[in-house]
This record gives C-alpha cells, structure tokens and sequence, in this order.
C-alpha cells in the first residue's frame, strides 16, 4: 500500500477531411483538438470523450482527444495554455484544475487567468462513507466516536485538491476533529484500503463508492449536497442533517486558452449545454455515476471564483503548504 500524510469517435454521418471545407468558412473549419490531462480510463477522460462526441455531433468537425498524462494533470493543461487562442486546442479536465497552484508548487500557469472555462458539463456528488464493521450508523455517531477515540480514525483521501479531500478537511473544521488525511495516488487504491478495513472513512464520488455500498461493503453515512440525489435518493443529503452549505461534488468541463475569442466560447458552450440536456445523454450519464450540468460561461466562471475562494480558505483553515 502506497500512502502518506498530509498536514493537517467519428461525426455523425460521416468524417470530413479538413481539406474539403470551402477557405473562408466561419470556425470551426477543421479538426479540434481535446486534451485530456491523465491516462485513458478515469472518469475525466470518460467525460471528455462523451463531450469530444456531442462536439462532433453539433459542430460537424472531428474532434479529437489526446491524452497528455503526467505532473498531476499540469503537462496537458500547460499545452493548452500554450495553444494559439483559436478554439481547436481544448482542455477536457476537472475540479482539480483549478486549484492546482492552491496544492502544488511551481505549476507552469495560473490555472485561472490563462484558461477560460467554457462550460461544465457534469458533476458527481460527494458520498461519505464507512468500514461497515464499525458500530456507527449515522454521521452524528461518527463525530461522536471520533471525539471518543480520534487515534483510531482517519479519513483515506485519493489526490491533492480533489473535492473529497476538501470535504474531509471541511469535515474536520465544521466539527472540530483532527481526523488524520491519508493521501493515495488515486481513488481506487483508497477506497480498496477502507473496504479493507485499514482506513475507517472516506469522501468519494458517487461512480467510485455506490456499487460497494450497494453490495454491503461500505457503508454511506451521507452525501454531501444541499438536497437528495437522483443518482442515490435514499441517502441523505447533509443539507437534511442541519448542515445547508456542506456540499462539494468532482466537475468535469472544457477549458479553452487565455484570448479565446468569446463568441467561439459561447459557440463551444451552447454546443455542450444542449447535448448536457438530451434525455439520453442525462440517462448515460446515470448510469455512469454523474449529473448534467447547464451553464452558461458567465455562470461557469462565476462559479469557478466562489469555488476557489472557498477551497483557498478550508487549505489555510488545515495550515496545507503546497507539495
């Protein structure tokens, strides 16, 4: 086990080469690059690939997703943030973009002011939860027993600014614990360890830890949301348990370059929104784990700076220094 710790596709029809589109035809007019910042087969790359598809279907072009993995997703988005400003180099990334200079030092690019956020495409709600062996069946009996005995509890965290680890910093400062964060290098290999038995408790998204809790070897507690998830109706929400503003979910979006023209942006966002809102696209996204998220740009990005403002304060609130 590798742990530590930290402080506290083709077009619709049928392909078009980019030499036969007439010199002068308004953008896009030739294939579109999406970066994707890690390895095939995660959810981030599933999103981005659904999201390269809906592209295709709507703008005509092919899009095409190259996987750029290294440096905790910095090597992909740092291509972006070189590539001309002219809509056919995108970044398919995460929640984790953002505040990667918040976690890591010497990123290469401010996360924000060199990208702009087109759209967010999809969320996956924050679910928490337990070794079902431990006698505790509710999330006021965790706080209970963990002040009882907090050497026997810790929470297994999957990445660096990762919504789930923001979650249980924000755990521990909205109840006043010190439960110790155990860093893995990726979500699999923690949950596996709280399956396990060797880790008590963990924040994940839904995709990864439903099924297990479905089977019995977990046990939710609580999913970190205002109100009830369609994706798991019959856990409740902290918004139920007197808790209203305890709420974080990954993200998963589209990114363009600083000096993206924004009438391409908003081409790019309308795009993305509409095929977010398709019956089959919301049930594909069900079954995999994930909601549909309609946003403009103005709103995307708007979120992005309450988002960050936040995940700044909970990181100052645990005295992390950037690793």
């Amino acid at each position: 086990m590798q742990r530590r710790t930290l402080l506290s596709a083709g077009v619709a029809g049928t392909l078009v080469a980019p030499a036969v589109f007439a010199q002068g035809r308004p953008w896009p007019n030739r294939p579109i690059r999406l970066v994707v910042p890690y390895a095939p087969g995660g959810a981030t790359d599933a999103m981005a690939r659904l999201a390269a598809q809906k592209l295709q279907d709507k703008l005509g072009v092919t899009v095409v997703v190259d996987n750029r993995a290294g440096a905790n997703g910095t090597i992909g988005a740092d291509l972006v943030r070189q590539a001309a400003p002219d809509g056919y180099t995108l970044l398919g990334s995460d929640a984790t973009h953002p505040t990667s200079r918040l976690v890591m030092r010497n990123v290469p690019y401010d996360p924000v002011a060199d990208f702009v956020l087109i759209a967010r495409t999809a969320r996956a709600p924050v679910l928490l939860s337990i070794d079902p062996r431990l006698p505790v069946r509710s999330v006021e009996e965790m706080v209970a027993a963990v002040r009882a005995a907090p050497d026997r509890w810790s929470f297994a965290v999957s990445s660096m600014g990762a919504p789930a680890t923001m979650a249980s910093i924000e755990f521990n400062r909205r109840f006043g614990t010190q439960m110790e964060l155990v860093l893995y290098r990726g979500a699999a290999p923690a949950v596996a360890d709280v399956v396990g038995g060797s880790v008590p408790a963990i924040f994940a998204v839904i995709p990864s830890v439903l099924p297990l809790v479905r089977s019995g070897q977990l046990r939710a507690l609580a999913i970190a949301a205002t109100e009830r998830s369609p994706l798991a109706p019959d856990i409740l929400p902290t918004g139920e348990l007197g808790l209203p503003d305890f709420e974080f979910s990954s993200w998963y979006g589209v990114w363009g370059p600083r000096g993206l023209p924004a009438e391409i942006a908003e081409q790019l966002n309308r795009a993305l929104t509409e095929a977010m809102a398709e019956p089959d696209m919301v049930r594909q996204l069900a079954g995999m784990g994930f909601e549909p998220v309609v946003q403009s740009v103005a709103d995307a990005q708007r979120f992005i700076e309450v988002d960050l403002a936040r995940n700044a304060a909970l990181l100052r609130s645990a005295n992390f220094e950037p690793q």
